[in-house]
């Protein structure tokens, strides 16, 4: 068309359940993997703070103790932080994530999902920037919080994001890439810690807080570049601004017919979800994400519950008592003469053990590997425990027991890596419809932070030597190896298969199924049939170079 019009596209859906979406292209796997750049957050913020409280100079600077005489062992066993300040510190960035991703739904359906990743990385900027500043409790738990916002607007919505963007063959791949980067994150973070652990100095905490810069700057300006979510679009009704951004991420032209098929197939889902999800008031929205029984299986607040289990199971595996407090941890076992560089092994083998399912939740699915996984960490942490309280008690001094623990303790990371690790973020990216997708998604990303604030909260009471704590030391390990029990049984009965499934056929599978029949489920009509898209169509009016053709005619088959 000469003088580049606006030519109207037709957009008809198919029947044909294997032909809803494009190829996927190397493109794709581009935009996912930059996206999952959002888990270093996470995962160095969760990383620097377990060896910072560690720290001798940070120590002296926020509690005012003298460095003691290594020969005055009453001095050196009194010379940490108290179980409250470590508790406060560790937990109050959890207190800023929670209410961060509870924020960040209804803000991603307002401004769409990458406007406000962009404002995380703003917020989080902010946070840091105090964070880096302090010498004492006050400014440093300040900037904990507004860091912890930051974060909670990023990790729920970067899940969103990608889960919204990906090829269905291989989201959960994907996704589980957002949990390697949280792992890469710890890893970097123990690195740097190890690197500046011994300078009596404010550099050596205030430079790994200053590394999280480069984070923010890196996502932020990269997600100017990265198209909207198409299915942010649709909900807004933006169909024509839908085409351009679904063929920017498939890598087609808009005129192509698995564009069109995708894209009808988005559209008319939507369309009779909103048949069953009115879209009322701004409250009413929320509580549509507790509408229906919780008997039923495709209910809304069923699926609210499973992704709000889903993060609660996942944190009470207790893999961040490892990473929160493991130097803490392994330096009251006794034996250890290096605790740090115990922690930064524990780190390597979290990064190396979670690539693993990129292969496995695609080819087993999300159901089995959390199962084993669940499974395999229940043996791990029972092991640890039980050696903890004979061979390897402190009395003993046995350094081959403690080997053994720490060796376990690797095991029980591994399990957790390449199973729990990714796929509790893979299944609450997959599990609500789109109306309340944001919102669920940030609720059940707000239920990971509130028990992830729980344990940071009570487990120097549980493990602390002072009066008053616990003192429970390796016995915790049977705390954490029991509630793994439970993550197992409710992977069992409750968590659906959505392995190989697009986001709409996810739908119809939790209308049609239940979690320990979803496996065998396969898509045998599309929502676009249906709803009457492979007849009638949707004309869209779009530029007319950025298509092919100026009008595209398609059969209803």
């Amino acid at each position: 068309m000469p003088g580049g019009g606006v030519a109207p596209v037709v957009i008809t859906g198919t029947a044909d359940t294997s032909r809803l979406e494009a190829p996927i292209t190397f493109r794709a796997y581009l935009i996912c993997a930059f996206a999952a750049f959002g888990g270093i957050f996470f995962g160095y913020d969760t990383g620097w703070m377990g060896g910072v409280l560690a720290m001798k100079y940070f120590i002296r600077q926020y509690t005012g103790l003298p460095y003691p005489d290594p020969s005055d062992t009453a001095a050196v066993k009194a010379f940490h932080l108290p179980a409250s300040d470590q508790s406060l510190t560790t937990s109050i960035l959890s207190c800023g994530t929670f209410f961060g991703a509870l924020i960040a739904g209804d803000i991603a359906d307002f401004v769409g999902r990458r406007t406000t990743i962009i404002t995380g990385c703003g917020i989080f900027t902010i946070g840091c920037i105090l964070e880096t500043a302090s010498t004492g409790l006050g400014v440093m738990c300040a900037g904990r919080i507004i860091c912890g916002a930051g974060v909670g607007f990023i990790s729920a919505i970067v899940i969103l994001y990608m889960s919204e963007i990906a090829p269905k063959a291989v989201r959960g791949a994907v996704v589980a890439g957002y949990q390697f980067c949280i792992t890469i994150g710890i890893l970097l973070a123990n690195c740097v810690v190890y690197a500046t652990q011994d300078r009596d100095d404010t550099g050596s905490y205030r430079i790994p807080i200053a590394v999280q810069f480069l984070w923010a700057i890196i996502l932020a300006i990269g997600l100017f570049i990265l198209p909207e979510s198409p299915r942010y679009f649709v909900k807004k009704g933006k169909l024509e601004s839908a085409a351009k951004a679904l063929s920017r991420v498939r890598g087609q032209p808009i005129d192509s017919d698995f564009i069109q098929d995708e894209l009808a197939e988005i559209i008319a889902n939507h369309e009779y979800e909103l048949q069953i999800i009115p879209q009322t008031t701004w409250l009413g929205g929320w509580t549509n994400c507790f509408s229906g029984s919780i008997l039923k299986g495709n209910s809304n607040v069923r699926r609210t519950v499973v992704g709000i289990l889903m993060q609660m199971m996942q944190q009470l595996t207790g893999i961040n008592f490892i990473f929160y407090f493991g130097t803490v941890f392994f330096t009251s076992l006794g034996t250890i003469q290096n605790p740090f560089l115990i922690s930064l092994i524990t780190t390597l083998v979290n990064v190396c053990s979670t690539p693993i399912s990129f292969w496995t939740v695609e080819r087993f699915g999300r159901r089995k590997i959390l199962i084993i996984g669940g499974s395999g960490m229940v043996i791990m942490q029972f092991i640890v425990g039980i050696i903890g309280v004979t061979a390897g008690k402190i009395s003993r001094n046995d350094h081959a027991a403690v080997s053994a623990m720490i060796a376990f303790i690797c095991f029980n990371i591994s399990f957790f890596a390449a199973t729990w690790g990714p796929c509790a973020w893979v299944v609450i990216g997959e599990i609500f419809p789109l109306p309340i997708r944001s919102r669920g998604v940030g609720i059940s990303t707000s239920s990971n932070w509130f028990w992830n604030c729980i344990i940071a909260v009570i487990t120097p009471y549980l493990v602390g030597t002072n009066k008053g704590d616990a003192n429970l030391g390796a016995k915790v390990f049977f705390l954490w190896g029991s509630l793994c029990c439970i993550s197992t049984a409710f992977a069992y009965f409750l968590v659906p298969e959505t392995k190989g499934l697009s986001l709409e056929q996810v739908d119809k599978m939790m209308e049609e199924s239940n979690a320990r029949h979803s496996a065998a489920w396969k898509p045998h009509s599309t929502f676009a049939e249906e709803m009457g898209l492979t007849h009638k169509g949707l004309a869209l009016d779009v530029p007319a170079e950025e298509i092919h053709t100026a009008v595209v005619e398609k059969s209803a088959a």
